[in-house]
């Protein structure tokens, strides 16, 4: 199966609309069931028939609530007899920044009505929109290809969860996936970071400040101890250690229910909740930043005593997020994603990213998956933009690789 560039049109106009249209669903992660609704509809509206259309049950092995599993689509194959299965996917949640946002057409940009007051959305519903796109033209042209599996998934901006629990044996046996999620068609994301999310508890003792703070033990002083040891360590921020690269970073310190933790200046802090996570390329190095944060904590809790030498309790927790990947460059996937790119008169651009992907997961699900941009500019901010050209540019490119022969 080689990609040639096809003498394939498609209904630009259309494909705009409904980018539009999934923008103004508000729909962010862990709140999937609108816009899982919307597409539905929309697959429908353009010839999907309502029994190639499911929902998993993935969203029930989440460990955050999550109304909605993944949407799988199916689309029996029309062309060979003997082509294998492809899968193209995308997530379809957007992070709580984007609520509200009310999108509208700018030239050649689609813009946000309140920008400087949320994002957008088009992280990911440019990729939402090039999916039904291609599902839209597949249909109405007739096109001959392989059978395909679309999955939408939920939750991947809160921990790509929406991938990591899906049962693969319910995507039809892909053997190459195609993920679109990012800014530039022509970038073919190869590789991803790995990453690890930890907390810690630190259970202190209340006492009066003012009166007798020698009977308290401060979960405050806990966490300042612990964190002055992995920064002199060289554990924080960016981490080089022998050659070896990663990150780590600790973003939010207050209580279980998100409160500050002691709110009151006149008491020993008794209970302080840390949120941290730690990423490299190499699988083996993120655990070890990680446990330099759990060791960091658990020599401080030692130090920290009251009046009668007892000392703080601790509880660290870690879990693996995702995994890191690195395809070989001359795996079948990159070479079909290298053809769909030139078919837009543009060399393809192989890069690895420090983000984490939902092919990190298909990768380790065993579906070799490269990931494409599709206009998204500016994402996570309230600058946020979609590039017009660049979308139409993903929708040819999973035209092009749907069709390839």
């Amino acid at each position: 199966m080689t990609a040639t560039p096809p003498a394939i049109q498609f209904d630009t106009a259309a494909a705009v609309q409904r980018l539009v249209r999934f923008l103004g669903i508000n729909a962010i992660t862990g709140h999937e069931a609108p816009i899982g609704k919307e597409l539905v509809a929309a697959l429908k509206e353009v010839g999907v028939p309502a029994k190639a259309i499911s929902f998993d049950d993935a969203h029930t092995r989440i460990p955050e609530p999550t109304p909605i599993g993944n949407l799988i689509v199916k689309l029996p194959g029309t062309g060979k007899k003997s082509a294998k299965p492809i899968l193209f996917m995308t997530h379809m949640d957007t992070v709580p920044l984007c609520a509200g946002a009310k999108p509208k057409v700018v030239g050649k940009r689609v813009v946000n009505e309140l920008e400087g007051t949320t994002a957008l959305g088009g992280d990911n519903r440019t990729g939402c929109a090039v999916l039904v796109t291609l599902a839209a033209e597949l249909i109405k042209q007739n096109l001959p290809h392989p059978p395909i599996t679309m999955l939408f998934t939920v939750r991947e901006e809160s921990g790509l969860f929406g991938a990591k629990h899906l049962n693969p044996t319910d995507l039809g046996g892909p053997v190459v996936g195609f993920n679109f999620d990012g800014r530039s068609a022509a970038d073919v994301i190869i590789g991803a970071i790995g990453a690890d999310r930890w907390t810690v508890d630190i259970r202190g003792k209340a006492a009066h400040a003012g009166v007798a703070p020698e009977k308290g033990i401060s979960a405050t002083m806990v966490l300042a101890l612990a964190m002055a040891e992995v920064y002199e360590g060289g554990w924080f921020g960016k981490v080089v250690k022998d050659g070896r690269e990663g990150t780590s970073n600790v973003g939010s310190v207050g209580t279980l229910d998100g409160k500050s933790a002691g709110d009151a200046t006149n008491v020993v802090t008794d209970f302080v909740h840390v949120k941290g996570e730690s990423r490299s390329h190499d699988a083996k190095f993120v655990r070890e930043i990680t446990a330099a944060f759990k060791a960091a904590f658990t020599n401080a809790a030692s130090k920290v005593k009251d009046h009668e030498g007892r000392t703080a309790k601790l509880k660290f927790t870690s879990r693996l997020d995702y995994v890191p990947f690195r395809l070989k460059s001359d795996a079948p996937v990159i070479k079909l994603a290298e053809s769909a790119v030139r078919t837009l008169g543009r060399e393809p651009n192989l890069r690895v990213t420090n983000g984490g992907l939902d092919a990190n997961w298909m990768v380790k699900h065993g579906i070799p998956t490269v990931t494409f941009g599709a206009g998204q500019n500016e994402i996570h901010t309230v600058k946020e933009f979609v590039d017009l050209t660049e979308f139409e540019s993903g929708c040819r490119v999973a035209l092009a690789l749907a069709t390839a022969e």
